[in-house]
């Protein structure tokens, strides 16, 4: 079953058992990977339907930090709710401890000692997280931290 139909059959799932919140954070989540389906033209793959789950926790991400400036504790729950079940259909996330250990070894293979490097240390890094769920903001202040 793809990760697509996956998401399909929960939405029955949440639909019979009645769960609004999960039911319309996963009608939301449908409705990007149609709107990507169209823009491409063909099925997508689970690697894409992967990366279209990854960009959506992102914008919940942005939008909690916003709504925390703003003093809208309210927004930023409901909004770290669905990352909740978004997350559910995602790869294992990296521990920081793994996403530390991956920069090290990344400026060990590329040889970087300046933050001019910084480009070729986090491609480095990012390809031995593959696999992983991954925030780039972490890897790139780790990357940051050990450069300078």
């Amino acid at each position: 079953m793809s990760l697509n139909e996956k998401i399909i059959a929960d939405i029955t799932d949440a639909m019979r058992a009645k769960d609004a919140d999960r039911l319309s954070t996963l009608r939301m989540v449908k409705a990007n990977l149609m709107n990507r389906k169209i823009d491409k033209g063909s099925e997508l793959t689970d690697e894409e339907v992967g990366k279209a789950l990854q960009s959506l926790v992102k914008q919940r991400r942005d939008s909690i930090e916003q709504y925390e400036k703003a003093g809208r504790s309210d927004l930023a729950e409901k909004e770290a709710a669905e990352i909740a079940y978004i997350e559910i259909y995602l790869p294992q996330s990296a521990t920081a401890e793994e996403i530390v250990e991956a920069v090290a070894e990344a400026m060990a293979d590329t040889g970087a000692s300046s933050i001019k490097e910084m480009g070729s240390v986090m491609k480095a890094a990012l390809a031995k997280l593959a696999g992983k769920t991954v925030d780039g903001k972490m890897v790139s202040e780790a990357v940051k931290s050990k450069l300078t």
